[in-house]
């Protein structure tokens, strides 16, 4: 995508809802993750010669979040401001005790795919802000149906539309030059001196590194 001129990424994701007041068909325009994957190494463009620890505290670019917030508004969508994405490892859905642990735990809603994208879009300085379509309930909550692989599309496509207002609204909102922060954040993140970059990391990682060398 960086080699494509990409500087703006929004994910249309579907998740499961870890809190009663988060609905199938709603929205949550979160804010933060959690990680309960074991793939950190699948989730940078770094290592191999090159070192960079990105700042990654804030994982959403809020600039880009509260556009959507505020698109979500405007086409009257059942959206709610912020929230916590666990990103479990896939791609079997979650047992009942792991989703009423984390029910109690506090999170909001449950994916498998956000944290990676957002890690590598900020490792690529590009802004990336999520729609967490809620599809189902996960399993802790035990008077709902247990989550299906139909569910979930059954409830995407309703939440389509929705996605689609939202899209179509904010997209005239997104300024034509990319100067928030996440698109420098590399700029004190390299860890390696430029002099010892190998050669064949820089021409792999040339798109995100065009402007340090």
């Amino acid at each position: 995508m960086k080699s494509l001129g990409v500087e703006w990424i929004i994910s249309v994701s579907a998740v499961g809802s870890l809190q009663a007041k988060y609905k199938p068909c709603d929205i949550v325009l979160v804010d933060q993750f959690f990680d309960r994957t074991k793939r950190d190494c699948e989730h940078t463009f770094f290592g191999q010669g090159i070192v960079a620890h990105v700042a990654f505290a804030e994982p959403i670019c809020e600039e880009l979040r509260q556009l959507l917030r505020r698109s979500a508004r405007r086409v009257k969508a059942r959206a709610h401001d912020r929230g916590t994405y666990l990103n479990m490892e896939g791609p079997a859905f979650s047992t009942r005790a792991e989703s009423q642990f984390n029910h109690k735990a506090g999170f909001d809603v449950i994916g498998m795919t956000n944290l990676g994208e957002a890690k590598c879009a900020r490792e690529a300085e590009i802004a990336y802000a999520t729609l967490a379509m809620v599809t189902d309930y996960d399993c802790w909550k035990t008077d709902e149906a247990h989550v299906t692989v139909e569910m979930v599309v059954n409830n995407l496509r309703r939440n389509g539309e929705t996605a689609k207002a939202i899209l179509a609204d904010v997209v005239s909102q997104i300024p034509s030059t990319a100067d928030w922060s996440c698109h420098g954040a590399l700029a004190n993140a390299i860890m390696t001196d430029r002099a010892h970059w190998p050669a064949p990391r820089i021409k792999a990682l040339r798109p995100l590194l065009a402007k340090y060398l």
